[in-house]
This record gives structure tokens, C-alpha cells and sequence, in this order.
């Protein structure tokens, strides 16, 4: 019987689909498995290779399967679809994810641990409730508008609305009732918020290298537990490959020995990046000479502020992966 060196699997929710290759790269061994018979399956097998593509539940596989003794790699998905044949299914996609994993300078991703995974959900689960809170905001402010009532931007520009509306005598009560509504579950999530954030910052200072990463200008609490709690810094060569991860360097489509650069790749980790061009954001606010350094009051000489921010954020994450892979402390630059 051939032996078989790597399996591609295809994941989802209860039906995996497997490719087995052997040493040369022919298909060995193409079949599903239900969930449930995953683990006996792989528990039979010799130690080999088995290939992921990083997506929901891929790091779970890849701690029971590393578990029994095999080697996992995860594959980013934007890496495989380019492997993809005509025709998508599950059987061509994981023959794409093989085909992919075969490639010697093929990227990967870590298998995070469980607690590493739990560490950061608390992160994840913030995000989902200020999501929810802008929806409802919006809609409050939306409904608001058709009866003449707009309010300010902010947290007191939504209190202030809230109030205007309970005491308008000609709102139809149906109205004033649904309003009161929204307002009754933005209170509820601005509740939930700051058990949260309280949670988070206490977790912020109770790890050193989040407390170090929070002295970089425009980086907070949240963004420095961000940063440790998501990435993975050893897998960057540099400070440029990881702000090319996170998506803040130019888009490049040259052809003929010229160079063309676009916008912003906007690749990798959109929380992160949002992170920190908002942190950037806020330094330039308060960049005054005597006060911000000599590089961003240059910069915004000669660059639009938003341009100039996304330079900034680049720059803060350079700064960063510097500071991670050192565990040097941030040096204030020369001020102008």
C-alpha cells in the first residue's frame, strides 16, 4: 500500500472532505469522514503532515490532531483559492489546500493555544457589542430624525436626543415608546461595555508587555492587548513584513520594469489596523511643534492629515514589532 506523507482537509461543519498525497505528490486518498469519526481516524495513522486552511475551528483541529502526533500546518485561505480548480467543491478544495502546502515558500499560520484563543475572545466579544451599540444609535437617531428631532454626535449628543424626545408632547406615543426602546437597550450595552473594558484593563495591566506597548503614542490599553493577545511576532522577518500584514503599505501593480503604487492593501487583521490609524489619528490631533516629533511635523507639511495617519500607524507598527522582538521600551523621538 502507498504510504501517504500529507492529507489536505477540507473542513465544515460536520462532513470533512480528505486528500492524501504521497511522496511524489499523487492523490493517494481521496474521502469524507464525519465529525465523529475524525479523531479514530487520525488516532490509526502514522505521524504525517496535515494541512488546514486557518479558518473557524482550524486551530481546535490543530490541537487534537498535534495531539495525536501529527505535524499541522494552516494555510491562509487567500492562499489556497488561487489553487482552486474550475468547478468548486469539497473534493477541489481540499486538492487545492494540498497543492498549496506542497509550495516551499508557502506562509503559515501558528496553532494558537486554548488560552491563548480565550485570552483574546473577550476582545472579540467587544467588538460585537460596540457594533451592536452603533446599529442601535444609528437607529435611534434615524427614527429620531424623522420627527424632526437630530442630536448631537457623541454619547451626550444621545443623551440629549433621548430627552428631547420624552418631552415632546406632539410625538404619537407608539413612537415615543419604540424610541425609548432603543434608548432602554443603548443603555444596556453602554452597561455591558464597561464591565468589559473594566475587565480588559485589568487584564492590560496585569501583562508587561501590553503595559510596555501602551507608552507608544496612540496606543491605549485596548490596542496593546490587542497586539500581544493576536499576534504572533516571530513569524514576521521584520518590522515592514508585519505593517505589510496588517494591510497599512501601498498596493503594487508594476509591469515592464515600472513601478505602480496604489492605496493601501487593507490585508491582515482589520481590527488591528483600524486600531491603530485611530491612534495615529489622535496623535496628529494634538501634533504641535515643540511637542510631536520631527519626522510627523514634516510629514504633515506635506501630506494630507489621513495620508499622514496611515503613514503614522505604519510607523507605530514598526515601532512595535522593534519593541516585541527586543523587549526594548519605546525612546521618545526628538520633538521638532
Amino acid at each position: 500500500m502507498t504510504e501517504i506523507t500529507r492529507i489536505a482537509i477540507d473542513t465544515s461543519k460536520s462532513v470533512f472532505t480528505l486528500h492524501g498525497t504521497d511522496a511524489d505528490g499523487r492523490a493517494v486518498l481521496r474521502r469524507n469522514l464525519r465529525r465523529q469519526d475524525m479523531v479514530p481516524f487520525f488516532a490509526r495513522r502514522p505521524p504525517m503532515e496535515v494541512v488546514l486552511e486557518a479558518c473557524g475551528g482550524s486551530h481546535h483541529w490543530g490541537r487534537v490532531l498535534a495531539g495525536l502526533g501529527h505535524t499541522v500546518r494552516l494555510i491562509p485561505p487567500q492562499y489556497v483559492k488561487p489553487f482552486v480548480k474550475r468547478g468548486k467543491n469539497d473534493r477541489n478544495d481540499a486538492e487545492a489546500i494540498s497543492e498549496a502546502a506542497a509550495r516551499p515558500e508557502m506562509r503559515e499560520v501558528a496553532v494558537k493555544s486554548a488560552r491563548q484563543q480565550a485570552n483574546a475572545m473577550l476582545l472579540s466579544v467587544r467588538e460585537l457589542l460596540v457594533r451592536q451599540r452603533t446599529q442601535l444609535v444609528n437607529a435611534l437617531r434615524g427614527h429620531a430624525a424623522e420627527f424632526g428631532h437630530v442630536g448631537r454626535l457623541g454619547r451626550q449628543g444621545v443623551a440629549k436626543l433621548l430627552a428631547d424626545v420624552a418631552e415632546d408632547a406632539d410625538l404619537p406615543t407608539p413612537a415615543k415608546d419604540a424610541l425609548a426602546l432603543l434608548g432602554a437597550e443603548i443603555g444596556r450595552l453602554d452597561a455591558r461595555l464597561a464591565e468589559v473594558d473594566a475587565r480588559l484593563v485589568a487584564q492590560h495591566k496585569q501583562t508587561p508587555t501590553s503595559k510596555m506597548l501602551a507608552e507608544v503614542p496612540g496606543i491605549g490599553p485596548i490596542g496593546a492587548l490587542s497586539l500581544v493577545l493576536r499576534v504572533d511576532f516571530s513569524q514576521f522577518k521584520s518590522g515592514r513584513h508585519f505593517a505589510s500584514w496588517l494591510g497599512l503599505t501601498p498596493r503594487e501593480h508594476s509591469t515592464g520594469g515600472k513601478t505602480r503604487l496604489g492605496g493601501i492593501s487593507r490585508a491582515g487583521d482589520e481590527r488591528l489596523r483600524q486600531l491603530l490609524v485611530l491612534g495615529a489619528t489622535a496623535v496628529i490631533r494634538q501634533a504641535k511643534p515643540g511637542k510631536a516629533s520631527a519626522w510627523l511635523i514634516a510629514l504633515l507639511a506635506r501630506r494630507p492629515r489621513k495620508l499622514a495617519a496611515v503613514a503614522l500607524a505604519n510607523k507605530m507598527a514598526r515601532i512595535v514589532w522593534a519593541m516585541m522582538t527586543s523587549g526594548e521600551a519605546y525612546r521618545q523621538p526628538a520633538t521638532a
